[in-house]
């Protein structure tokens, strides 16, 4: 497992370069060009600039040391064996990868993206996101952004993270700890809403949470805010940060809602977008499914995840039994 984290880095730390130099030189309407349509999300032209990069590097670099199974967006359902011709059952690791999480907020260069990977054993398709024994994700800045963080973990050995400086090519070690405050007053929280469909019903959701545990919003006072950060990976770098203390992602649990409207669930997490959990979980952050129970997803291309993250267990403490029963009373758990 160790030997894989410099190859990796490496990878990471070349996609991240070469997106930004697309992004300083092309035109926001080129890199919003849709490429082309897949049956869970929607693959833009800057998506195809890290996607090139992907299977070569791990043809050149780690499958011919090790056979692997490689998970991505853009390649079949059930990845790719590398090297080319080795039986499935033959490959050590299943590595599932976004290069790009974060696609629509950088191509119009309004937020950063990050650049996932989980890697786990291979146990065949049953391979789940809890068998994920290392994870990394680094940022892909803003054009007009100099700095760039990197975090990773292996399972049971804790966080370690560094800063890039892509002016002076200088990197340090930098200290990541999720918010140890045991209530969301004055923090961030949020329940994503992204996309039309059933954002009213997510809003009531989210009011009805925060003003069981933080009572009326007092005139002229703060009461918590609120941050609709469409990339996954980042908002789990929100959590670990100290910047988010909760965030609920349950797309896929309003698609009886949507049903009824007659409406079709859109985009949503999947199991790459969520692939980085790990760290998280190493940092003490919380990560659960719309039950309470441990996040639990196959390593696939399909599956359609909810996650809600809490800082801390206080924040959990604060936040899951109401946000329960607000689901539960609409049917929705």
């Amino acid at each position: 497992m160790h030997s894989l984290l410099q190859p990796i880095k490496r990878l990471h730390a070349e996609i991240r370069d070469a997106v930004v130099a697309v992004c300083e030189t092309a035109a926001l309407e080129e890199l919003s060009v849709i490429a082309h349509e897949e049956e869970g999300d929607t693959i833009y032209a800057i998506d195809k600039v890290s996607e090139e990069l992907l299977i070569e590097f791990f043809e050149t670099h780690i499958a011919v040391h090790t056979p692997i199974i490689l998970i991505a967006e853009g390649l079949d359902a059930g990845g790719i064996v590398l090297p080319k011709g080795t039986r499935p059952e033959d490959a050590v690791w299943r590595i599932i990868v976004d290069p790009i999480d974060g696609t629509r907020g950088l191509m119009y260069q309004k937020r950063n993206a990050w650049i996932l990977t989980g890697v786990a054993p291979n146990k065949g398709p049953e391979t789940n996101l809890q068998d994920v024994e290392f994870a990394i994700q680094t940022e892909i800045p803003l054009v007009k952004q100099h700095l760039s963080d990197q975090i990773w973990a292996v399972r049971g050995e804790g966080v370690m993270a560094e800063r890039h400086n892509r002016i002076t090519a200088e990197t340090a070690p930098i200290a990541v700890r999720p918010s140890q405050s045991d209530t969301i007053a004055h923090g961030f929280a949020s329940i994503s809403r992204f996309f039309p469909g059933v954002r009213e019903e997510l809003s009531a959701i989210d009011e009805e949470v925060v003003m069981s545990v933080l009572g009326p919003v007092q005139r002229g006072k703060t009461h918590c805010f609120e941050d609709q950060y469409i990339c996954t990976g980042g908002q789990l770098f929100e959590l670990m940060s100290g910047k988010d203390r909760f965030v609920a992602d349950i797309r896929p649990v309003m698609e009886k809602t949507l049903a009824a409207r007659g409406l079709e669930l859109g985009i949503c997490c999947h199991p790459y977008d969520i692939c980085t959990e790990l760290i998280a979980s190493e940092l003490g952050v919380i990560i659960t499914d719309e039950n309470g129970d441990p996040l639990s997803c196959l390593l696939d291309l399909e599956s359609e995840v909810s996650w809600i993250g809490y800082a801390n267990k206080k924040i959990q403490a604060q936040i899951a039994p109401v946000l329960y029963q607000s689901l539960k009373k609409r049917g929705l758990v």
